[in-house]
This record gives structure tokens, sequence and C-alpha cells, in this order.
């Protein structure tokens, strides 16, 4: 019995060094000269609040580079997800450049969270609760899904697929993500938190976050504690890992490609989501090169990953 153990188990890694040999690894650094062209919203949002880009890249940059525990967390965050800090560094970076300013101080998150349990929350849409819209007969095909990832992940599909934008029991539902029409009780489009979380990104890496870290699962009945996990950097640190790691792992299982070396990658996955769809498209357009006799297409940065491989050097030695 014993030797058959130890057989399976280099069988198991043998494999598994197979696996990693098969994929290509994405060399650090931009494949863009220069930054692709940000988006208006992102801009008009700037804009608004009197400020720059630069500036408030600054501002978050200055917020790592005072906070001690903070670095600490991010650190313990990224060894138990077996990625590079880094990656959870430009997580932040991307969003709190591009997307809201970050808090001047740690503590103002942690006061956030604790508001949000006084908060009367709901996710729903026109007045029917996500736990009722799920049960509907189109969500039939999700029941068997026992993982969060997976049930979410096909939720969502049904939704674009069935739902979005069309008429359906004399309601009409809106041309617009899954995301922002059901998890957003302020206005569509917020994220919140240090790592600027959706609450369906949350929901969807519940599980992992649950194997891993060994924090409660989020119940989709319950808004104000998943609000609550993702303003608290305590805890939401680790659904940020764990969105990376599914990035890094969807594009080598899927794509064939080992982004781990390059946080400008899973910055950008972090900022556009949907890292399976987005490795299927990839390995799709590389089969139809190949085939071609062209070369591959490497994964490539957008404006939110440019900004974060372009100021590596100096985010890194912050740590």
């Amino acid at each position: 019995m014993k030797k058959l153990i130890l057989v399976i188990l280099a069988l198991t890694l043998a494999a598994a060094m197979s696996g990693a040999q098969a994929a290509a690894l994405v060399p650090p650094g931009n494949r863009n000269a220069e930054q692709p062209d940000i988006p208006g919203a992102s801009s008009r949002r700037t804009q608004a609040t009197n400020t720059t880009f630069q500036a408030k890249y600054r501002k978050v940059y200055a917020l790592l580079q005072n906070d001690a525990g903070l670095r600490g967390k991010i650190r313990q965050a990224a060894a138990a997800y077996g990625i590079d800090p880094m990656h959870i560094v430009g997580a932040i970076v991307g969003e709190h450049t591009y997307n809201v300013d970050a808090y001047d101080r740690l503590q103002t998150y942690y006061v956030k969270a604790i508001s949000y349990l006084s908060s009367k929350l709901a996710f729903a849409y026109d007045g029917e609760d996500i736990t009722d819209f799920v049960q509907r007969p189109q969500f039939q095909k999700c029941a068997g899904e026992s993982d969060s990832y997976d049930l979410w992940e096909c939720r969502e599909q049904v939704w674009n697929r069935a739902f979005r934008g069309k008429t359906v029991g004399g309601t009409s539902f809106p041309n617009d993500r899954f995301g922002a029409t059901f998890f957003q009780p302020y206005y569509a489009g917020q994220t919140f938190g240090l790592g600027q979380l959706n609450p369906l990104t949350a929901l969807q890496m519940s599980d992992i976050v649950h194997q891993v870290s060994g924090l409660p699962k989020l119940d989709v009945g319950d808004p104000n504690a998943v609000y609550k996990t993702i303003m608290d950097p305590d805890l939401t640190l680790s659904y940020v890992a764990a969105t990376i790691r599914k990035s890094i792992d969807a594009y080598k299982d899927i794509a064939g490609f080992d982004i781990s070396d390059n946080p400008g990658i899973t910055a950008t996955l972090y900022n556009v989501g949907n890292p399976e769809q987005r490795a299927y498209a990839l390995k799709a357009a590389n089969d139809k090169r190949r085939a071609a006799g062209e070369p591959e297409k490497l994964p490539e940065e957008n404006y939110y990953g440019w900004l974060v491989n372009d100021k590596l050097p100096e985010l890194k030695a912050l740590f």
C-alpha cells in the first residue's frame, strides 16, 4: 500500500510539473510601449473630484508606504494563496488610481466596515430579491454546481443569455451586468473597500477563501455581512488574493500562459473580470494563429495594468 501511495504521489507530481512546463511564461514588463487609452468614464470621475491620476496614485502609494501593518497583511494574504505580493499591490494601486481615491488611513476602512452592519441593504432589482430571482426556472441548470465560483459564474451566464436587455414575465431587465443590476444597493458600478471588490466577485470567491483562509462562507441573503467583509481590510485581502489566484490558474490551465511574473497582466484581469472567458478567447485566437503559421499572441496589459508594471520598481521597493 505504501509503495502504491508513493507511485500515485510521483505521478501526481510529474503531471503537475508537466503542466507547469507546458505553460509559456509571460515575461515581466509591458508589451505596449505607451499606455493604452484610459476610458472616458475614469477620466470624468477623476475630474469631477478635482484631482488627477498622478495625485491619486501618490495617495495610495503613501497609504502603502506609511502603514507597515498593511504591508504585512498583504504579504500574509499573498503567501496564503501562493502569489507574489505585487499582484495584490497592483490591484489596490490600479483601483485607487483609476477608480476611487484611497482613504488616508487604513482605520477608515474598518470604520466603514462596521457601519455596514447597521445599514439596511438588499441585493434586488425592481423589488425582487436575488434569492427569489435565482429560483426562476432559467437557473435550474445551475442547481448542480456546488462550488461558489461555478455557481455564480453559471448564474451570470444565465443572466446574460436569458434576462439581460430582455422582458421576461412582464419585467423589463436592463442591458447591464449581473453585478451592476442586482448587487449594487447604492448605484450601479460601485465597488468597495481596499480592493474595490464587487459583491458578486466576493460571492464567487467565498468557497476558496473559506478553504484557504478559514473565513465564514458568504450568504447572498445577508448583504450587510457581504459588504462588511468587502470593507474590512482583515477580510477583504483574502478575497483580493483569491481573485488573482483564480486569474493565474485560468490563464495557465486554459490559455497555456503563466502570468505569475507579470502583475500588470493580473491587474488588468482584476480590472476587467471574467478571467476564464478571456482565457478561452485567447486560446481560441492563438489556435487560429498557430493554424495559420503565425506566432502566438501574448496576454497584454490594459491602461490599468500598464501603470502597475510601469510603477513596479518603486512599489517593490516598499516590500
